[in-house]
């Protein structure tokens, strides 16, 4: 993993890369993506280093999702495309994080588009059995606060 001073997202928070910033405050920055999925694709990070969203505060993380909301709202009202809105956050390697400093993407959506996320070959429905063993795994397991 990337020391702090290494962190690509760090850098364009402090200025010291170039990114099209959409928004700003103490807590949080929002800047275009540079391989966007669709034009209006907005990353929205907190400014102190994160890796992950258990290493967030939990005001570091509502702030990072009232920003997003903003930014859905602003893409919806723009002259860009925009049908629907996905918000993705990667949280880890298997979950498809490639940055591990936190980040919420704004995805401006339009039918055709051809991204979106798909079930996996053979899921299906669970029964209520198997869906109370999970969330008695969770409840046992859920942190504090």
């Amino acid at each position: 993993m990337p020391q702090i001073n290494e962190c690509v997202f760090c850098r364009i928070v402090a200025g010291e890369l170039e990114a099209s910033r959409v928004y700003a405050d103490r807590h949080v920055v929002a800047f275009m993506d540079l391989e966007p999925v669709n034009p209006g694709h907005v990353l929205v990070v907190p400014r102190r280093h994160a890796s992950s969203l258990s290493d967030l505060e939990p005001s570091e993380g509502a702030r990072m999702f009232r920003i997003a909301q903003l930014a859905g709202a602003a893409v919806r009202q723009s002259r860009l495309v925009c049908e629907g809105v996905n918000l993705l956050l990667a949280d880890g390697a298997a979950a498809g994080q490639e940055v591990f400093h936190v980040h919420l993407h704004v995805i401006p959506r339009f039918q055709g588009d051809g991204f979106g996320l798909r079930l996996p070959p053979g899921s299906r429905k669970r029964d209520q059995t198997e869906l109370d063993a999970a969330a008695s795994a969770l409840r046992e397991a859920w942190p504090a606060g």
